[in-house]
This record gives structure tokens, sequence and C-alpha cells, in this order.
């Protein structure tokens, strides 16, 4: 029989497939787009199989393969559709084949488990010394107390149990003076060894038990269930047993007959050992029958949703999008419409037309905080065909939500980013709200944006794809310019308030008028006060979490920075800790400057935790509420916040830009945004783009309803272009700036850009890496390229590593693509290590 060999993507950062046997157990169950378990180095992974073919001695493929190790889904989890999609993807943004796949099966992956086990080696050992380890021939390891107990405490397991120890279990029994390098030790010196054993096979279906009344002889079942006394209950013995069954029987027979297990024996007071006694004299029977998962958000109430009449704009707008339906055939539109023009609208009728059509509809939102309210409302609309898809759910919802729609089960999908990969069947309509929205690029391997990976879907599945926004991307944008997108325009607000009037405040005058510091200006503490006493509603955007965004001694100087990144760490002051909001290292809030000693340390800037303060100091028995990461991380605080915001028991929300976008709450009708040039500061071309995206966004939450609104903007460099235009809701006059700064700049849209980044815990060795990088790349690129570097990123030390960047910028993406994938194998070639090699095509940031 020949040889059967598998080529499987593994999720690890090489971009090439790994070639392993085929038992002929396994054969019948080995089909393209199966998980199976492989061993990779020392370890057990979960790949992905891609390819089977028969014969030895293939080109490349080693005589000695090592094999499949376990198959863990009966058929393909994966469609040729979304292969398709995965390896465009990896290839454009020269990333890992099977990171990518596991990006679209989320939590779909084995659980691996290390055990230990003693070898003869280190039995005979024990042995010999009567559990004292003094042979002379044993390893040096041998003399170390700890490392005899570790031996004495795998070999007692063992021997009691018959199997390995759990790794976690070993660290348990021996506290906290367990090290890995000790067990370490005693591997390399052959007293133990520690493999990895496959733990679960992940999510599978939930199954819920039932008991079920069973049909039996009449005088029985009512004789057992507690009627007919007469009879004195024969057949059921008068035991506390007999007593406990009719109990359950009972309860069945009120319950109409059918009743879930753990709720049944909860009534009766009754044990499994009862249930099962009496499915043994055939009176009941247990059922196990699929049990779905439901997310939170397809729980909520229904809402009752008035009947909407489209306005012209919104009419024109849904009849191009429909026509492109009935064509049939792949577009793009831009969907530009002010904030509260009814761009929500357009998308659902365009959903409705499409599910009539008999395709499904995809609908993408940036974060997932944007989808309990739009979960809900989608639901009101559409009923059950509906599914959610995000991150933000447990793995089994996820799950479940997942086999939905790959049932085809659903005709709506609402989800996040990685939704894009959802196996959609049928798929003819794809929405991507927010576009513009960073969110949508993966800031982790691999780093991909969602956004562009719908067009890249629809335009594979002949689907029409909406792209929208008040403030688009300067690129899509720049294709809807030269006729790639079909430009939609949405200019009105519906209802009579129109688009809210804004007002900008220059904190330097203000201070100079006032002779102090203050976080919220006259103005805006007004306004403030004039909402609470007309019974309306207030957001207060300032977009930095914490109490004080920064520690300095006035004494030396010093700030106190992250002990593992290049960042000032932040006082939170209810943890009463410091803490780094890049990679979350905190620490207690010293009483004396730890670089010279002073007790005068100075804690300066405000996040949200202090505006928290002075709002509620300012307006006593107002009802203040903050959003931001800090507040939201218990599950279903968000939907549960955002509630109580649209039922109106929230007077003031203040938060960070997740207050910004998406959210629609008629009874505000005042937006304060604080410190709105803090964004112009950073090093990155984009950071004129975020401002104004973001001020313009905030600013649109406010009038949504039938009363005018007003928006109030306190800067301290109020007159940049940015913060200008957007408080003049000049989107245009924006576009028109900035995308002349790109094209002089070569930036995108004009260019495509890429960042190549090293990583190292040592600078000089992160530099010398990052040099040869860049020799390699100015070697291949013929002059194609424009290579900029290498030196240090602007976030020069982030989570212990230090990080030396390259910018790449290209005439065209097949050019990027090529350049890109080329460096790679000729890095390959010279032996150059490229783990800390971070590759980021089309970047969001350049920090």
């Amino acid at each position: 029989m020949s040889l059967l060999v598998a080529s499987v993507a593994v999720p690890r950062p090489v971009r090439r497939l790994f070639s392993y046997s085929v038992p002929p157990a396994l054969a019948p169950r080995c089909r393209r787009g199966v998980r199976v378990v492989v061993p990779f180095g020392r370890r057990k992974l979960t790949g992905y199989l891609l390819d089977l073919v028969e014969g030895a001695g293939l080109p490349g493929v080693p005589v000695s393969l090592k094999p499949i190790e376990q198959v863990l889904d009966p058929e393909p989890v994966l469609d040729e559709a979304i292969l398709d999609l995965t390896r465009f993807a990896a290839d454009y943004y020269v990333a890992s084949l099977g990171e990518m796949i596991r990006c679209a099966l989320p939590g779909m992956k084995a659980a691996v488990r290390q055990v230990v086990s003693i070898t003869p080696e280190g039995r005979a050992a024990l042995l010999a010394g009567g559990g004292v380890l003094r042979d002379a021939s044993l390893p040096a390891v041998a003399a170390d107390p700890l490392a005899r107990e570790i031996l004495g405490v795998v070999a007692e397991f063992t021997t009691a149990r018959g199997t390995a120890i759990r790794l976690e279990d070993l660290k348990r029994r021996i506290g906290p003076r367990f090290k890995v390098r000790d067990l370490s030790r005693l591997r390399q010196a052959g007293l133990l060894e520690v493999t990895e054993v496959t733990a679960s096979t992940g999510p599978r279906p939930h199954l819920e038990e039932h008991a079920v009344l069973l049909p039996g002889p009449p005088a029985q079942v009512r004789t057992a269930a507690g009627e007919g006394r007469g009879e004195e209950a024969a057949g059921v013995e008068r035991s506390a047993r007999g007593i406990r069954q009719r109990r359950i029987l009972h309860a069945l027979k009120e319950a109409g007959g059918r009743l879930e297990v753990q709720e049944l024996l909860h009534l009766a007071g009754a044990s499994r050992a009862t249930l099962r006694s009496l499915e043994k004299q055939g009176l009941l029977a247990v059922e196990a029958e699929e049990s779905l998962r439901r997310p939170v958000s397809l729980e909520m109430p229904l809402l009752s949703l008035p009947e909407v009449t489209p306005t012209p704009d919104q009419e024109r707008a849904i009849e191009a999008v429909r026509g492109a339906l009935a064509a049939g055939r792949f577009a793009t539109f831009l969907l530009h419409g002010v904030t509260g023009s009814g761009k929500t609208e357009v998308y659902l009728k365009a959903i409705e037309a499409a599910v009539r059509s008999g395709r499904r509809a995809l609908y993408l939102v940036p974060e997932i905080g944007l989808t309990p309210l739009l979960a809900r409302r989608m639901r009101s609309r559409f009923g059950e065909i509906l599914a959610l898809l995000h991150s933000g759910l447990t793995d089994g919802e996820r799950y479940d939500e997942w086999r939905r729609i790959r049932d085809g089960r659903v005709d709506v999908v609402l989800g996040a980013r990685s939704a894009v990969f959802a196996p959609i069947p049928g798929l003819g309509l794809i929405v991507a709200d927010e576009e513009h929205d960073a969110s949508y690029k993966q800031d982790e391997h691999p780093r991909y944006n969602g956004r562009d990976l719908a067009i890249m879907r629809g335009k594979a599945a002949e689907a029409v794809v909406v792209l929208g926004s008040a403030t688009p991307s300067m690129e899509s944008y720049f294709q809807a310019r030269r006729d790639r997108y079909r430009l939609l325009a949405l200019p009105e607000r519906i209802g009579s308030a129109g688009l809210p009037p804004v007002e900008r405040i220059d904190m330097r005058r203000e201070f100079q008028d006032t002779g102090r510091e203050s976080i919220l200006s006259r103005r805006l503490l007004a306004a403030l006060e004039e909402r609470l006493r007309r019974g309306e509603q207030s957001l207060v955007l300032l977009n930095r979490r914490g109490f004080s965004t920064f520690a300095l001694c006035r004494a030396c100087g010093e700030q106190i920075q992250c002990r593992h990144c290049s960042i000032p760490m932040t006082l939170h002051l209810r943890q009463r800790r410091l803490r780094c909001h890049y990679c979350d290292a905190s620490r207690e809030v010293p009483g004396a400057c730890p670089a010279c000693g002073s007790a005068h340390l100075h804690f300066g800037g405000t996040g949200t935790e202090r505006l928290e303060e002075v709002l509620k100091s300012a307006l006593p028995g107002a009802r203040i509420e903050r959003l931001d990461r800090d507040t939201a991380r218990g599950r279903g605080s968000v939907e549960a916040l955002l509630t109580r915001v649209e039922r109106g028991e929230v007077d003031v929300l203040l938060g960070t830009q997740m207050i910004a976008k998406g959210h629609d709450f008629p009874n505000v009708t005042l937006v304060g945004v604080l410190a709105a040039d803090a964004l112009l500061g950073l090093p990155d071309f984009r950071a004129g783009e975020r401002a104004f995206q973001l001020l313009a966004q905030v600013a649109g939450r406010s009038g949504r309803g039938e009363r005018e609104g007003l928006v109030i903007v306190q800067a301290y460099y109020a007159d940049h272009h940015a913060i200008r235009f957007a408080c003049e809701h000049d989107f245009t006059g924006f576009a028109a700036r900035e995308l002349e700064y790109r094209r002089a700049m070569n930036y995108p849209p004009y260019s495509v850009l890429a960042t190549v980044l090293v990583k190292d815990r040592g600078f000089e060795r992160a530099r010398a890496q990052a040099s040869r990088v860049g020799q390699v790349l100015r070697g291949l690129s013929g002059g194609r390229l424009q290579i900029l570097g290498p030196a240090p990123a602007p976030l020069e030390r982030l989570r212990g590593e230090y990080r030396v960047q390259i910018l790449v910028k290209a005439g065209s993406r097949r050019e990027m693509q090529a350049a890109l994938a080329e460096t790679l194998g000729e890095l390959e070639r010279k032996k150059v290590r490229v783990e800390n090699l971070v590759i980021d095509v089309d970047p969001m940031s350049t920090l």
C-alpha cells in the first residue's frame, strides 16, 4: 500500500506547509479542510489538512514522516471559499497560512496538556538510594533536594494511579518552590519525560438531558405517581426511595410529561440513582438533545420598531444597492452619510432585498461594543434568522453560532472583524459599517484588515459590498473619486434638528481669563447644568483612561516609567496602583521618587477617572456613569450600561472613544470633547485623520432626536485644520487638505505602505538585525521601493523589547507583496532569525 501524505498548515509564524504521514486507521477521516493534531517539535498543535497525495518518495518530502495523531472533525470545517480567502490574506499580508486559518476558526482548537512521567532511569535512581539519590554514576542534578522531591512525587503518583501526572498538578504539589528550569534539568538528565496529550478536541455541541414520562400500563403509572393509593402503591416500595420516585413521577406529570433532568431532580429532591431506577422500570426515559448556547444580545427583549419611510436620499441609495443585487455581480459602494442621516436604515433595507432574493448577508461593525443594541434592533426586524459572531462570546456560543451559519440556518450574520471569515453559504451582500475605523485592522499577528478582506470576499462571491461612514477613510474616499467604488451620499440628517452647531473653546484663553487650570471650561459646565435642568442627556469624551496620566518628581524631574515600555505609567486611583496601558504591568504608588528619593511627587494630566470625580463634584445629584476599558470588563456590562442610557436612566455618560461611534441616543443634546488636540501630537501620518474622525463621530451623537443639539470642543490648539474642519462638519474640505499632504509625502493612498519591525530585548541586537533586513530589502528592491530607516520606532520599547522600524513604500500592491516575500526567503537562505520580525502591510499606525 502506497504512503498517504498530508500537507498541513500549522498556526505558527512559518510561511510553508508541513508533510505528515496518514496512519491507515485515520485515512477514511482525513479530508481536505479538517482539523488534525500533529507533532511539531516537542509540541502537539492543531493543524489544518489542506491536501492529500499518494506515493512514497515525493519530491521534497522526507522518507520518514511523523504521523498525524488525531483527526478532530467528522467532516471538513473549512469550505473552499474560506480556504481561498485565508490563502489570499496570508499571501497579501505576508503571514502564515496556519495562523490566518486559526483566525477563521476562532476557539476551535484542541486543548493540549503537558504530563510528566518518570523514566526507568529515574525510578532506578530512587530505588538505588532508598529515596536518596547518591549514586556517583547519576547526573549532578540528582544531588539537588528539590529535584529528588520532584522525582519522588512523580514516582508516587505514577505508582498509585498508573498514569503520568499533569504538569499543573505537579506544580501544585511542590508549591511555590517549583521552577520550570528544575524540571528541564531532570528531563535533560533522562530521569523524567514531559509529553503532551490531547485533553479535549475543542468546543462541541451542548447536550441537555430531559426526562420523558413513558406511556406504561395506566394503573402502574397512576399508582407510581401517587394515585390509586388503595392498591398500596403496588410495584413501588414504601421506602424513602419509593417516596422520591413518586415525587419525580408527580413532577414530570405536572410538567406535561417532559422536564430538564437537573430541574426535575431539584424539584423532587432526588438523585441520579433514583432516576436510573425509574428508567430501568420502564416508567421514564432520559433523552439527550442539543441545546443551543445563545448570546446574551440575542436574548434581550424585542423592540417595537415604527415603520420608517426613507428620505429621497435614502431611497436613491437603497435603489442603487437593490439594482446591484438584482444584477448578481460584484460591486462596491461607499455610502458617505453625515451622522444621523440614516445609514443603518439603508443597510437594513439592502439586507431585506438580499434575503428576499434568496441570498444571505453579512453586517460587519468594527467593535464588539457596537453589537448589543444593534443586535437587538436587527433581531426585532429579522427575527431568528440572525446570528451573532464576535470574540466577546464564550467559545460554546461562538461554536453554536458558527454552526448555525455554516448549516444555512440563518440568513443574516452580525459580527466584528473576524466574522469576515464566517462560513456563509450563498453570500450576496456585505456591509462594513464605520469602514474608516482602525479596529478593522488586527493589531497582532496575523495583521489583516477585515474591511479590505470583506471587499475581496465580495469579489470572490459575486456579492455586493457596501462600505459606510460619516468620515470615510482617505483610501476609500480616494477609490470613490477614481470611480473604483460607487459613491452614495446622504448629506442631510433625518428630522428637523439638523447637524448640531459646534463651539470651539481655546483653553489657553480660558486659563488667561480665570487664572487657573481647569478640566471643564465655564461654557461646557454651564451647558451641562442647562441640560440637567431640561431633563436632557449629555456625553463627555476624554480619550484617556485612569486618574492621572503621568507621575513626575518635582525634585529631579524624572517621570515614573513602565519597567517594560518607554511609556509613563498612569495612576488608577481606585485601584491605588500605577498601570501601563500598553503591557498592563502595574505597581504600587510609591511614597517617594524611585530615582532620587524625594517625597515631592506630582500626579499630572487628566483621565476619565479624574473627570468622573470632577463631574460628580460639579453636578451634585446628577446620574453620571463612565464607559471605558476599566468599567467594561464584566461580561454584559457594556450592554447593561448602554441600555440604561437608552432608557434615560443616565444624565451624563463620560468615557473614551467607546462612546464616540455608532450609538443612537435621541435624548442626547450635548456633547463635550476634552483635549481634542491630544491625538495631533502623535508622530503618525494618520494623526490628523484620526483626530478629525473622532471629533466628527462624537459630535454626531448630539441632537439625533427632535431637539437641537450642541457640541463644545475644548483644545489648546483649536485652530488646527483637523479640528476646524470637524467643527464645521466639512469632510470634503478636510479630505482635500489631507490628500494634498499625503500626495506631497507619498503616503497612502498615493503609495502602498508597510512597516517592518524588528524586536529584541537588547537594543543593539535589534538595531543590527534591522540593518541586515534593510540591506536585503534594498538589494532586492532594484530601486522600485522607497525604504526609510532603520530607526528606533516612536514607541521604542514595548513589553520588554526594543523596536527598530523600517518604512517601505511601493507603487503597487503587487510590487510590495513580491518584495516582502522575496526578503523573507532571502533572510531564511542567509539563516537570519526572523522570529522577532513583524511585517505590517497597510498599517493603521506607524507608532
